[in-house]
């Protein structure tokens, strides 16, 4: 085929009449590459084929199957439903028109046609096509774009959040690879309680994912903390747990000044700032910094308690050795309905294995912090 060939809109000819068929040919031929064929199942298959013509003319008396029907088949087509159709035919009855319409037909010619008008409905027709096609691809391109834009703004997100969490990583000699454990511990709590009356509306899919990205940002107040405590080695003094129990509110400040400088006050920082604030609470409202209690405790906080805490508990640390899984387990179980949400606690329960799983995929390496 020749390049000039290619660049040619082409006209299907729908028609059983070899003397209509020459007509249009040679009207047709010097603007337009033309196919043809000369009954409905034929029609079709070429509109399906490979190389779908632009624009149909379509007879309606045919034998067989009538133009009505491959109209009607072309439009529930999803290959051929954008393909115009132009009905020729010897019908002026406007039933007839109503009817063509109905289908899906865009205008209508009578035979015997004049060239003039054959050819200006078949340029205008093109011409719309060529709009909606352009618009459809617009469209589509929009669409993606917009899908990557939002795909970049997540990951720039997720980086975001892993980038801050580790900065308060290597405040803490520590911490290893804590932030990591706790975002798939938090994971795994929230899918679980999902199904729980009393989390459902709250814990959806996006939310669930939400707190999965905001968890490393837990501890980031404790990059204000003095390394003359943060990095004691041995036991807090009474006044030197005080200033370590400011990191709660220090990571609230620094997430709340990063809000400000966004647009929208729900921000996908807004669950980050709850966890860093309010995952030191206790059930019984003897935690800190705020002494909350109960369902008074923003619920990120409520289910990052354990993760921490069990991470904590079977974590090796300059003061203290590593406690047993099972150890932990108990320990946790024993605090539900006093420093835990008692469902959280029974949702940890039910998943205590997948934890020392999860502990297990994650370790730090040897002869690090844990």
């Amino acid at each position: 085929m020749k390049t000039g060939e290619q660049k040619k809109p082409t006209v299907l000819i729908v028609d059983d009449s070899p003397d209509s068929i020459a007509l249009l040919s040679s009207l047709l031929r010097a603007i337009y590459r033309v196919k043809v064929a000369i009954s409905g199942p034929k029609a079709l298959a070429i509109a399906a084929g490979d190389e779908a013509p632009d624009l149909i003319l379509l007879d309606i008396v045919m034998p067989g199957m009538d133009g009505y029907e491959v109209c009607k088949r072309l439009k529930l087509d999803p290959r051929t439903a954008d393909i115009p159709v132009i009905f020729l035919t010897g019908k002026t009855d406007s039933l007839d028109e109503e009817r063509g319409f109905e289908l899906g037909a865009e205008d209508y010619i009578t035979k015997p046609p004049s060239p003039h008008i054959v050819l200006a409905r078949i340029r205008t027709h093109l011409r719309l096509k060529a709009a909606r096609d352009f618009l459809r691809d617009e469209n589509a391109y929009l669409e993606a774009e917009v899908e990557r834009r939002t795909g970049e703004v997540g990951m720039i997100q997720d980086v975001t959040m892993i980038a801050l969490g580790s900065l308060a990583e290597t405040r803490d000699n520590d911490t290893g690879n804590h932030i990591r454990r706790t975002q798939y511990y938090i994971k795994l709590l929230a899918e679980t309680l999902a199904g729980n009356a009393r989390f459902k509306e709250y814990l959806r899919s996006s939310t669930i994912d939400l707190l999965y990205k905001s968890a490393p940002l837990h501890d980031i107040g404790k990059v204000g903390i003095p390394d003359s405590i943060l990095k004691k080695p041995g036991k807090l003094e009474p006044e030197e747990f005080e200033v370590m129990k400011t990191h709660t509110l220090l990571g609230r400040d620094a997430i709340i000044a990063a809000e400000r400088r966004l647009d929208s006050p729900a921000s996908f920082l807004a669950l980050a700032r709850e966890i860093a604030w309010s995952h030191h609470e206790k059930w019984d409202g003897t935690g800190y910094p705020r002494g909350l209690s109960g369902d008074d405790i923003p619920l990120p906080g409520r289910l990052m308690a354990i993760p921490d805490v069990y991470d904590a508990l079977i974590s090796k640390r300059v003061y203290k050795n590593a406690f047993p899984h099972e150890e932990a387990v108990e320990i946790i179980g024993k605090g539900g309905g006093v420093h835990f949400d008692p469902d959280v606690v029974d949702a940890f329960l039910g998943n205590a294995d997948r934890f020392r799983d999860i502990a297990r995929e994650f370790a730090d390496p040897a002869g690090r912090g844990r």
